[in-house]
């Protein structure tokens, strides 16, 4: 199956994730796609192919070299966001991109216009997937999985090739936090391993956000409006003035590269109660120590002004700078750059605006700097994803596992 049939079956099996289920994966079509990958795995020729009971695929390919050479590792999740509807894709490709702005749905006249993405420009002359306009695409990250197995078909189709042994791991529940809450490490058992989760062609990446989640609730209380006075607490405006006490350009339509911010992501209430969903990002860990701090100050100040109560605050971390953890052992980055330059990529180092398994997976032993998939406009109906972009994922990852061959 080439890289194209193989990403458009993927995306095929809805595998949104849900916060709200508790379960892992949190919801069944994860684990539907993951019994699927365990039977492509082993009919591709890979080993030790395993799923387990929380949905985590992970498999190897033997080394086929007598050196002695590091075991590495590729990782991939394969939810998809709950912030966009991932259900009855409808992908279809783009041949030939001519430049100009692309009509995703006539009926409903939506339409991927190069002047608010103008970076889709640069495919000009490439055959694209995009939308329908009524779900995101799913390349975040299925093209990251399709890219990993069809190196590894290749590998095992080109045994000339020689590489060390090489683990692959596709996770659940990235999207929601979670991706990393039950990858066993120590069975995984590779020195480093890289996350096929980036954007654009050449992105590489090993500094990304230190990142919490802020649930903000308050309570009011309901009477009869025409007898409201001095009795009635509309918890709805109360928590309008929370939100507007927030910094106003400290969000992520302001912001850029190492900037931080607060994203208010859901809302919902009624007069007795309102809750507030922050996700809380800064890449400086002192910075992102302060921004919790002023979540908790403007809950303090709530209470002050309306009652002790009245809001509370559910704080979490999620995942933190992986720069510390990788900075120690970057050559493992200088090796992806120099396999980029090698196959005809100009790298790309920069920090993400956002955060993958690799980032916790890097504090628990396991370094991951983040390499490109190829999509772009994760999460949203304007996702898309350059063919030649995809390919050279794949090349890429055949690229290092032979030059890190070559290097031991």
């Amino acid at each position: 199956m080439n890289i194209v049939d193989r990403f458009l079956k993927y995306v095929s099996f809805t595998t949104t994730s849900d916060e709200n289920t508790n379960m892992t994966p949190s919801t069944p079509g994860q684990m539907a796609f993951a019994e699927y990958l365990v039977k492509e795995l082993k009919t591709t020729g890979l080993q030790e192919v395993d799923l387990d009971k929380n949905g985590y695929v992970t498999a190897t390919l033997p080394a086929n070299t007598g050196k002695t050479v590091p075991v590495i590792g590729f990782i991939a999740h394969m939810d998809t966001s709950p912030e966009m509807s991932g259900k009855n894709i409808k992908a279809r490709i783009v041949k030939n991109y001519d430049g100009n702005d692309i009509l995703l749905n006539d009926k409903e006249v939506i339409v991927l216009e190069t002047s608010v993405y103008p970076e889709i420009l640069q495919y000009k002359g490439q055959d694209i997937i995009v939308t329908d306009g009524a779900t995101l695409l799913g390349a975040d990250d299925k093209a990251g999985i399709a890219e990993i197995v069809t190196a590894m078909e290749y590998l095992i189709a080109h045994p000339e090739i020689k590489h060390g042994k090489i683990r692959i791991g596709f996770t659940p529940d990235e999207e929601i936090g979670q991706g990393a809450d039950h990858f066993d490490v120590k069975k995984f058992g590779a020195e480093w391993a890289y996350t096929m989760d980036g954007s654009e062609i050449g992105e590489l990446e090993y500094e990304n956000f230190n990142a919490a989640a802020a649930k903000v609730i308050f309570k009011g209380l309901n009477v009869h409006p025409g007898y409201a006075k001095h009795k009635m607490i509309n918890s709805i405006r109360i928590a309008h003035q929370f939100a507007a006490m927030l910094p106003r350009h400290e969000t992520p339509e302001h912001t850029e590269g190492y900037e931080g911010f607060y994203h208010l992501i859901a809302s919902e209430g009624s007069v007795e109660k309102s809750t507030l969903n922050y996700i809380v990002r800064d890449h400086d860990r002192d910075r992102f120590e302060r921004r919790k701090k002023e979540i908790q100050h403007l809950v303090n100040k709530i209470n002050a002004e309306f009652g002790e109560g009245t809001a509370t605050l559910e704080l979490r971390d999620q995942y933190y700078n992986m720069r510390e953890k990788v900075e120690p052992v970057i050559h493992i980055v200088h090796l992806a750059e120099e396999s980029m330059k090698e196959i005809g990529i100009t790298p790309n180092i920069k920090p993400i605006r956002g955060g993958t398994d690799g980032a916790r997976l890097s504090f628990e032993g396991l370094p991951c700097p983040n390499i490109f998939a190829g999509g772009h406009n994760f999460h949203g109906r304007f996702e898309y994803l350059p063919i030649r972009s995809m390919e050279k994922a794949s090349e890429l990852i055949v690229k290092i596992a032979e030059n890190l061959e070559k290097k031991s």
